[in-house]
């Protein structure tokens, strides 16, 4: 198994990203901390709860949701609570209980190289690149606060770039008076544990997010959750300074220096206590970037489309621009039934069994309207 490593650090080797190193083992380098155990006052902290920040190392989408389910699964949280501080290259992000075909420009990311994944969270989709960061900040059930959270992440921003931001009533954070989003969020509540996880816009790629999130849901029914769109922006805008290795430093920080029950402010250098805790990811790695996973798990769903009829298949003047309707039924990613009719006169004409129980990909209409055109039987023989 992987073994996640945490050493000890003050605040200026925080800041300091790249100064990390990690074990020869590791997968994923981290850092821990604990937290003040004196308040400002002098008096002596009487919560017994500790708090650690790790930092991921690896911009691997499904690296880093291991982890996160890992940490979850496994750790226990009652007197220590974590901040897990992650990032990754290109990818979208689907909730639990989402379309991957309905939320994105499948296409799109296949011809990029642009991964997509889905988390254990509910919630919408969103965009992920180096240029975004993402928090996640674990607590026992009864602990769980997520406006707690987001008001460290404001804190941060405010005593590091003098910014101030807002929590919306769906408890994203925003800012500007059109309440432009900065920060989308999600929730896992199991017992015992739970966590608080969102996204921080710092200098994210806004065409390639625009493009990645381009919906082609027109002709899709589904009881699949569906996303709200919000407008954004990304941090580096409202302030020119913002630079994402620093802002890491500045909410961990923050979140180290808050009091765990509390949002009362301890403001001492954390007392750092190095600790190994072995993780083993490759079965998780393996479940999350798996198709199984990332795709079979949608809802089931039908796919509508309209094609005009090749003038060649429709014999001898019978009928002229006719148009081809094929619905697609599919159940845990694969199809499993497929059926073709002419638009005017609603007639079925065949069920394309040689089409069943095959992946459905963003190409599978395009495909069944290409073996349509290979037919020895022209429509005008169908009686």
């Amino acid at each position: 198994g992987m073994h996640l490593r945490l050493r000890p650090a003050n605040k200026t080797v925080y800041d300091k990203l790249n100064s990390f190193s990690s074990g020869p083992t590791s997968w994923i380098k981290q850092q821990g901390f604990k937290s003040p155990r004196q308040r400002l006052d002098g008096a002596k902290d009487e919560s017994p709860v500790a708090k650690s920040v790790f930092i991921s190392q690896s911009n691997d989408i499904f690296t880093n949701l291991a982890l996160e389910d890992w940490l979850y699964k496994n750790f226990n949280f009652t007197n220590h609570h974590i901040l897990l501080l992650w990032r990754n290259s290109p990818t979208v992000v689907i909730g639990r209980h989402q379309n991957p075909w309905l939320e994105a420009n499948t296409a799109l990311l296949a011809e990029n190289g642009i991964k997509i994944a889905r988390r254990n969270s509910g919630g919408g989709t969103v965009y992920h690149d180096e240029g975004n960061l993402n928090m996640t900040f674990f607590t026992p059930r009864e602990h769980y606060n997520r406006k707690n959270n987001l008001e460290i992440v404001s804190r941060a921003l405010f005593r590091e770039y003098g910014m101030e931001t807002e929590i919306s009533a769906r408890e994203d954070l925003v800012v500007d008076g059109v309440y432009k989003q900065i920060s989308g969020t999600a929730s896992k509540l199991g017992r015992p544990n739970a966590y608080h996880h969102c996204t921080l816009l710092v200098d994210v790629n806004k065409v390639n997010l625009s493009r990645a999130l381009q919906k082609h849901n027109k002709g899709i029914e589904t009881n699949a959750t569906k996303s709200i769109s919000s407008p954004v922006k990304n941090l580096c805008e409202v302030h020119t300074h913002v630079k994402l290795e620093k802002l890491l430093g500045a909410i961990g920080w923050e979140y180290l220096r808050t009091c765990p029950l509390t949002l009362q402010d301890l403001g001492q250098e954390p007392h750092c206590k190095a600790e190994g805790i072995p993780v083993g990811l490759d079965d998780l790695h393996a479940e999350f970037s798996s198709w199984e996973w990332r795709f079979a798990k949608s809802p089931k769903f039908s796919v509508t489309r309209t094609f005009r009829v090749p003038q060649e298949l429709l014999g001898e003047n019978k009928f002229t621009n006719e148009d081809l309707t094929i619905t697609i039924d599919v159940n845990k990613g694969l199809v499993e039934d497929v059926a073709v009719t002419v638009f005017i006169i609603r007639q079925l004409l065949v069920t394309m069994s040689s089409a069943k129980v095959r992946p459905y990909i963003h190409k599978t209409c395009r495909h069944i309207n290409s073996d349509l055109s290979l037919t020895s039987s022209p429509i005008s023989k169908i009686k």
